[in-house]
């Protein structure tokens, strides 16, 4: 579909405030984040919950200039794999964080039960039903974010934080004071 895409690996991540923010891995994760329009967040469910990685991750990510996130505005589709059965626990974890992060979740999510028999050798996932999934969550991702390209600014834009930015002015150039 055209889409440039990268992949943020976890692997070395420190625990967030367990290593200064200049951490090579923690560095390479803001930096990716800056970089996408859209992002994929995917989790093993474990113990009923998204992993302890993953919320590491979004932990990381900064929150500059008060309210505003380097995530806001920018599409987010979400995909877990389970062990066992067929559950939403960790996508439904990762909606809530990824709407607190003010991104804009797609509705099409995926679940893939009992992953260890989805994937090959090589750890390519298998044609079936949830390949099918997977693939239809990738193309409303990237529907959804030609959808809002160019348009971040003005779909984030709240009237509080416009309100504080003239408040902060008023003050900075003494209009209060009048």
């Amino acid at each position: 579909m055209g889409a440039e895409t990268r992949i943020y690996h976890a692997n070395g991540l420190p625990l967030p405030d367990d290593a200064p923010a200049d951490h090579p891995k923690v560095a390479e994760l803001r930096e990716a984040m800056l970089w996408s329009e859209g992002q994929v967040w995917t989790s093993p469910e474990r113990h009923g919950a998204m992993s302890a990685v993953m919320k590491a991750q979004i932990d990381w990510i900064p929150l500059p200039g008060g309210a505003i996130r380097p995530t806001q505005g920018r599409t987010l589709a979400l995909m877990q794999v389970s062990g066992g059965s067929q559950s939403f626990n960790a996508v439904n974890q990762m909606r809530v964080l990824g709407r607190w992060m003010r991104m804009i979740t797609i509705p099409n999510q995926s679940s893939v039960a009992k992953a260890w028999q989805e994937f090959d050798e090589e750890g390519r996932m298998r044609p079936s039903a949830f390949y099918d999934r997977v693939v239809d969550v990738m193309e409303e991702l990237v529907k959804f974010t030609l959808l809002t390209r160019g348009l971040s600014d003005h779909l984030t834009d709240r009237y509080s934080e416009r309100k504080e930015a003239a408040a902060a002015l008023a003050a900075r150039v003494g209009l209060d004071r009048l």
